[in-house]
């Protein structure tokens, strides 16, 4: 699954992560200010914000463009010299890349975060009438928000025309290597499906999970600080009363009470969908054997296979049931829970409109960062599904053992799950 795609995948992960560690401690270090040394400083601390998207194109975020560049760059070349891999281009830069663009979007966030404060006041200003506001200042900050999202549209739209691509690219790195083993493989339940489907699934799944957890850690990075200068007002919240940065507090332990609560109430579902995978491919084959054997895919054989089918698909309804009562239920509260932490500041007046839009956005922001498990369950439940199956297609290559899932008769499974109807 990764091999065919990245070179030796275990050292290359750990030379990232290693590599990434470094080049974060120096940025933090001191290596955020040598833009200046070429000209691109930081603005001065009494010179107003930009708020618009001439943001990207300062000093800092120019400086950290290139020293991405450089990082990726010196990287790329240690490994492509010790390590050549034919798929070295798509998987060192192309993910680097999507790394790159994710990092590009969680800056467009914080950017909206900050033209929030000065719009919403701005409209309480026009409402309580407390100054004059003129048609042109109004317009001048939708304006602003236009060049935004105009340029998180564009980047948007490139950055998943290349994942498409990318996606593509690691499928047929997976394709050509197992079928270099077709001989060996094809006599594996669902052979033809693990190679033709659940390659794409993999690499499809794999990708989409891997980029929002970067960026869901990118997002903390971001919005934790915001987060942090907009608790000042906030001086307790419900339950817990006063306590220090009480909007990050609750934030995390908000999260991890949902992760955990659903992690537990879907523990089952993993096994649960890859069995539903095999008695379909054992369905799909027996129909497609039927095509060119008339022997096969009799009424009695394929009403057994159906049955399988059948019992496995209600037997997962009635375990996503009382999931998904749990999910929406949780992700419903979730909706207002903001509104009930900030219920003693608002009604004592301490904020303004602006200020707590502000507030909400990054509380919005730093809540699903955490929730990244909450959101992402069902989706890491098939990726595991997946995983499992082609995990079968590597033992076999290695000469490993099955996995003792994929040892099993499909007539246990069904006994295990009881009578059938």
């Amino acid at each position: 699954m990764f091999v065919s795609f990245f070179p030796t995948p275990r050292l290359f992960f750990l030379s990232a992560a290693i590599w990434s560690a470094i080049a974060i401690a120096i940025w933090y270090a001191g290596g955020s200010g040598l833009g200046a040394a070429i000209g691109l400083a930081y603005p001065a601390p009494d010179a107003p914000p930009v708020i618009g998207p001439g943001v990207f194109a300062t000093g800092p975020f120019v400086w950290f463009y290139l020293y991405y560049g450089v990082v990726v760059g010196l990287f790329y070349a240690a490994w492509a010299t010790l390590r050549p891999h034919p798929w070295q281009t798509w998987s060192i830069l192309g993910t680097a890349l999507i790394l790159f663009t994710t990092y590009f979007q969680v800056q467009v966030s914080v950017a909206v975060n900050a033209w929030y404060g000065p719009f919403y006041d701005l409209v309480q200003a026009a409402l309580s009438k407390s100054r004059p506001v003129s048609l042109g200042e109004f317009y001048g900050e939708i304006i602003a928000f236009t060049g935004i999202a105009m340029v998180a549209v564009i980047v948007g739209v490139l950055t998943r025309f290349f994942v498409s691509h990318y996606i593509f690219r690691w499928r047929t790195a997976m394709n050509d290597f197992y079928m270099e083993h077709w001989g060996r493989l094809r006599e594996i339940e669902g052979a033809s499906q693990r190679v033709q489907e659940d390659t794409m699934r993999f690499s499809t799944i794999v990708e989409g999970l891997g980029v929002n957890f970067v960026e869901s850690i990118m997002t903390l990075i971001a919005f934790l600080p915001v987060l942090v200068a907009l608790s000042g007002p906030v001086s307790e919240v419900p339950i817990l009363g006063s306590i220090p940065h009480p909007l990050v507090v609750i934030a995390v332990l908000w999260s991890v009470l949902g992760t955990g609560f659903l992690a537990l109430v879907g523990v089952k579902l993993p096994g649960l969908q890859f069995r539903n995978q095999r008695v379909e491919a054992a369905y799909r084959k027996e129909l497609v054997y039927g095509e060119d054997d008339s022997s096969r895919a009799q009424p009695e054989t394929v009403r057994e296979l159906f049955s399988w089918v059948r019992h496995n698909y209600f037997r997962l309804y009635f375990h996503y049931a009382y999931f998904n009562v749990a999910r929406i239920s949780y992700l419903q509260i979730d909706n207002i829970f903001p509104y009930i932490v900030l219920a003693p500041t608002i009604v004592l007046g301490k904020i303004t409109l602006g200020v707590m839009n502000q507030i909400l956005n990054a509380f919005e922001q730093v809540r699903s960062s955490f929730q990244y498990l909450v959101n992402s369950w069902t989706t890491i439940v098939e990726l595991l599904s997946v995983y499992k199956r082609l995990r079968a297609f590597e033992a076999v290559i290695y000469g490993e053992p099955l996995p003792s899932i994929d040892q099993e008769e499909p007539e246990a499974e069904v006994d295990a799950f009881g009578a059938r109807t």
